[in-house]
């Protein structure tokens, strides 16, 4: 659905962000994106979404090049970005001018996403908080129901209740064809959210798991102290000793702790190379 093939870019000729980067991802899945600010997050979603263009390699999205920017490309991709437009008119105005524009598009569903969201129907767009228009634009890019939707940071503006809320809405749009990417810095925002993970560090992809590939690999526990038989991979002090991430020996079942997962990966890049090559 998403194959990025020796991908290289940068904004200059002396400054190249990505060289040689490769990346599949499948549908009938929510990944997250995750990377410290500046490691080209937002970036690499534009490349995937024909808004920048790679120098070199080659980017293929449900079938099309995005530097080709075909309309039909546009009708399968729907992109949400971190800072957000919604134009001065009615919600009925913005539903008969951009719903036309994505041929899967259900307004009984956008509307049903927007009930469960609390979002007012009657207002002017404008007239409405920077987190009821995010509710908006998530909510109409689900009812797309595009084969490839890319969020970037969707969860900024959202109080507590409403990134549950949201948790809940994307988890129910997900289908066996279609593809989710979510990229943020939040990273407890997809707890129990997202079913693989992309770690991007240094214009590399450290990581492109599934969370049961993870799980499979690595225990998250905590230990009273850390000695050098453990196979600890990353170990931060906490309450009751340790909290760690060690290499999965025997197999037990531990639930993924994504705070943690990264750090392991960031900080001990050769040691999760090892474990997952």
């Amino acid at each position: 659905m998403i194959e990025l093939t020796n991908l290289t870019f940068g904004y200059t000729p002396k400054k190249t962000m990505f060289r040689n980067l490769n990346l599949s991802i499948q549908p009938g899945s929510i990944y997250g994106l995750l990377g410290k600010n500046g490691a080209g997050k937002s970036s690499l979603l534009r490349l995937m979404g024909g808004m920048l263009f790679p120098t070199a390699g080659a980017v293929q999205v449900a079938g099309f090049t995005p530097r080709k920017r075909e309309p039909a490309f546009f009708q399968e991709l729907y992109f949400i970005p971190e800072e957000i437009y919604l134009p001065s008119v009615s919600l009925n105005r913005y539903i008969d001018t951009m719903g036309p524009f994505y041929p899967k598009f259900n307004e009984s569903q956008f509307r049903k996403y927007l009930s469960e969201f609390d979002v007012p129907p009657d207002q002017k767009l404008t007239a409405m908080s920077y987190g009821q228009k995010k509710k908006i634009i998530i909510s109409f890019g689900l009812a797309t129901n595009t084969r490839v939707l890319i969020m970037d940071e969707p969860t900024n503006g959202l109080d507590i209740p409403s990134k549950s809320q949201f948790r809940k809405i994307v988890s129910s749009s997900l289908t066996s064809d279609r593809l989710m990417l979510i990229s943020t810095h939040q990273v407890r925002d997809l707890d129990n959210l997202i079913d693989g993970i992309v770690i991007i560090d240094e214009n590399e992809i450290l990581m492109n798991h599934s969370l049961t590939d993870i799980e499979e690999r690595l225990m998250f526990s905590t230990l009273s102290a850390v000695t050098e038989t453990d196979r600890v991979l990353y170990a931060e002090p906490s309450l009751r000793g340790y909290s760690v991430v060690m290499e999965n020996v025997g197999q037990e079942d531990t639930k993924v702790d994504l705070e943690r997962l990264f750090n392991a990966v960031v900080t001990n890049r050769s040691g999760i190379k090892t474990l997952f090559r």
